[in-house]
Parts: structure tokens; sequence; C-alpha cells
């Protein structure tokens, strides 16, 4: 007939573990918010842990002719 107190439990249980998975969903919002370096000539988006030396290889790569500096004007010191 109905169920008893250990069945409502496990239910619940059920139920928070569903809410909870919805909840997580993926990273790609978050990480869209953490572009925040950019390259000031192409405008490229950089995350924001990207460091120093891949700024600079991007900049040699991509700008050879341009100075490190305009392309990232937060490099200098």
């Amino acid at each position: 007939m109905g169920g008893g107190n250990g069945q409502k439990a496990r239910m619940a249980r059920e139920r928070n573990l569903e809410k909870q998975k919805a909840a997580k969903g993926s990273q790609l919002e978050s990480n869209k918010k953490a572009m925040t370096i950019q390259c000031k000539v192409c405008m490229q988006t950089f995350i924001c842990t990207t460091s120093e030396v891949k700024c600079r290889e991007h900049a040699e790569a991509k700008h050879s002719k341009v100075d490190v500096y305009q392309c990232f004007p937060h490099l200098q010191k």
C-alpha cells in the first residue's frame, strides 16, 4: 500500500540529486566571462589566467611587426 519512512527518504534523496545535477550545467558561460585579456590589434580574447609568455607568443606569431605592448598594454609595468 503506502511507503514507509525509508522509501520517502530515498525518494527525497533522488529528487535532491536531480536538482543538483541540473544546477551544475556546463562551464561555457563562466568561461566566456573569464575571457578578460584582449589583443588590441586583432581583438582576440584570452582567458584571465593566460600567462605573459602566451601573450608574447601570440604577439610574435600573429603581429611580428607590432610591439608586444601595443597588443597587450597590461604587460607594461
